[in-house]
């Protein structure tokens, strides 16, 4: 099976389909199977290919992990970069590192695209993830192969592919042991309930996931674009007119009020801060405004005056 030859054209079709014929990429190169495979895959399809490797510093030996996954980038023909990260703790570990990864990437890439290693297997348990959570379609629509600057040629490849092109080209990727530590959400999305699905269906879970994350997108892109265009006439500078979204459909409707919340400097909305919003257009009986965000020393909330929904500061 040539499993090489099949990601390498797989980074060509990603190329074709989104980078408009540019050249030089960036690859987030952790030295796993994945990201080692994309910077082989990247290389052998003709681009000039610098890989970032992030050392969070989390591990014992992590920066060991980093030079020796640098060293193999640069083997195969690509520039490699090792960035050293301080993690924080806002989210808990995963979603700290994973802030603390992006930030670094968005800086050291100087201007060019960053590819990233993820495939169908992440993408599924992405959509489990938003399932279980209850975090709504935005959510369960995953990831998506492109949204500047990060590139995912990977999301139509399953994981035992990049591991099959390693072995193929003779390369010796790092076996991460948070990858195995039964403490973090993913690795039991991995390791027990996408195999006892599997089981139960009789297989192809994976791809069923990813098709239906890639018609979820698809709906969710038009439902936003369909926003887009309302929020533009609702907005004023004194706030959103409530009669211009108060008949939408809710679909509709929430959006437009996601939109505004984020343009008026709103903390990333979640769907229970949306719905308080959302109530003060549809269910109005006179309730007080509701917390959208703010630092240490004010408070961001959003009121309803009159026929306007306003945002206001408010000392803590």
């Amino acid at each position: 099976m040539d499993s090489a030859g099949a990601l390498t054209r797989a980074v060509e079709r990603f190329a074709a389909d989104h980078l408009d014929g540019h050249r030089q990429v960036c690859v987030g190169l952790s030295g796993g199977p994945d990201s080692l495979a994309l910077t082989a895959a990247a290389v052998r399809a003709g681009f000039e290919v610098r890989a970032l490797v992030v050392d969070h510093r989390l591990q014992h030996g992590s920066a060991h992990v980093a030079d020796a996954a640098a060293e193999a980038a640069r083997g195969l023909g690509a520039r490699a970069q090792v960035i050293e990260v301080s993690v924080g703790t806002a989210g808990g570990m995963e979603a700290a590192a994973r802030t603390a990864r992006y930030a670094a990437l968005e800086e050291a890439r100087d201007g060019w695209p960053v590819l990233l290693g993820h495939t169908a297997d992440d993408q599924a348990e992405t959509v489990l993830l938003g399932l279980a959570r209850g975090s709504g379609a935005r959510s369960i629509a995953g990831m998506r192969a492109w949204s500047a600057p990060w590139g995912r040629p990977f999301l139509g490849v399953r994981r035992a592919q990049t591991v099959g092109a390693c072995t193929e080209l003779g390369l010796a990727p790092h076996a991460d042991a948070h990858n195995r530590d039964p403490r973090f959400t993913r690795v039991r999305l991995r390791s027990d309930v996408l195999p006892l699905l599997d089981d139960v269906v009789h297989g192809g879970v994976v791809e069923a996931l990813c098709r239906t994350a890639d018609a979820l997108r698809a709906d969710t892109d038009a439902l936003d674009a369909l926003a887009e265009e309302y929020h533009r006439a609702a907005r004023t500078d004194a706030g959103l007119a409530i009669e211009r979204v108060r008949d939408l459909a809710a679909a509709v409707r929430t959006r437009v009020i996601r939109r505004w919340l984020l343009d008026v400097g709103a903390t990333e909305p979640t769907s229970r801060v949306i719905g308080a919003v959302d109530a003060l257009v549809v269910d109005w009986h006179g309730q007080g405004g509701v917390a959208v965000g703010g630092d240490g020393g004010s408070r961001r909330e959003v009121a309803r005056v009159g026929d306007l929904l306003t945002v206001r500061d408010s000392p803590r």
